[in-house]
């Protein structure tokens, strides 16, 4: 694996840092299944680029974050032109960076890519728990004939039987995926956007305690006004204020094993969308090694 220099990759800080780097920032700007909007291709540059500007210190953790962590970028290299080879580079990458114990965070990239980041961690632990934001439930068996599309991403996740699914945001699903949900209530559970004033982190945290988890957050989960540059934006979503308490918490309770941001499609001169979820990408980091009690130690 070839790795950029600090000064290019994620958050651009200062190259003389001697840190020992704990994570792996992975550009995988996955586009084959898009159905509507399309860019995902773009996202990862755009995310590292608008991430030079993301400020360094964090104002309620009240520290520099990234100078305890040290954070590695792969530099971009050619997705496999097959979507089922392309899947398969990208377990193998997660596979190599989980062996050494490093953290994995892959930039995507449309949704279809998850499956393939979680194998590697569902054959080294029992239990994997998904930790999903979105607008769309992605329960669909196959969707224009693919059945690794990014509307089926999280049916392929429950492909594996050690995984079960706690989404957060959803507002938009087919029938049949809700009958699928219906059917799986023992191993998916849906926290719907149209509730959200209902949530209660006391029952978030009944759920996740001592769990592992793998963090999948498609951009699209934002409500549109917030994210309007994802391939399928979505009105009645949620907003930073919703989302940051809920990851805080899961954080401090859990062990997070690997993380994936993807569906961001950028739309040339809106920077906006692209710093959100870089912040959004370094907010999360930094949450797991100030509060996950795996990392606390590291």
């Amino acid at each position: 694996m070839k790795f950029y220099n600090q000064k290019d990759g994620f958050l651009g800080y200062d190259a003389a840092s001697k840190v020992k780097n704990k994570v792996v920032i992975i550009p995988f700007g996955l586009e084959k299944t898009v159905s509507y909007g399309s860019g995902t291709k773009n996202a990862p540059k755009e995310i590292i680029k608008a991430s030079h500007q993301v400020e360094l210190f964090d104002e309620e953790l009240e520290k520099e974050p990234y100078k305890t962590i040290g954070i590695k970028t792969l530099k971009p290299f050619k997705i496999k032109k097959n979507l089922k080879s392309a899947l398969e580079q990208l377990s193998k990458i997660n596979e190599n960076i989980i062996s050494k114990n490093l953290l994995p965070v892959v930039l995507g990239g449309e949704h279809s890519l998850t499956s393939a980041s979680i194998r590697p961690l569902v054959k080294r632990y029992k239990e994997l728990y998904i930790l999903h934001f979105d607008a769309h439930a992605d329960l669909r068996s196959s969707y224009n004939g693919e059945k690794n599309s990014h509307a089926t991403a999280i049916r392929r996740c429950l492909d594996f039987n050690n995984v079960k699914i706690i989404s957060f945001g959803i507002r938009n699903l087919s029938k049949s995926e809700m009958d699928f949900y219906l059917k799986n209530r023992k191993k998916i559970k849906i926290f719907w956007a149209k509730d959200k004033s209902k949530w209660k982190l006391s029952d978030i945290q009944k759920i996740f305690r001592n769990k592992n988890v793998y963090i999948t957050f498609d951009v699209d989960c934002f409500d549109s006004s917030l994210m309007p540059a994802t391939g399928t934006p979505e009105p009645g979503g949620l907003f930073w204020s919703d989302v940051i308490p809920i990851i805080k918490k899961i954080c401090s309770i859990s062990n997070i094993v690997g993380l994936d941001l993807n569906e961001l499609a950028p739309i040339k001169g809106l920077n906006s969308c692209n710093f959100l979820t870089a912040k959004l990408t370094y907010k999360i980091i930094s949450y797991i090694f100030e509060f996950s009690p795996k990392y606390l130690n590291r």
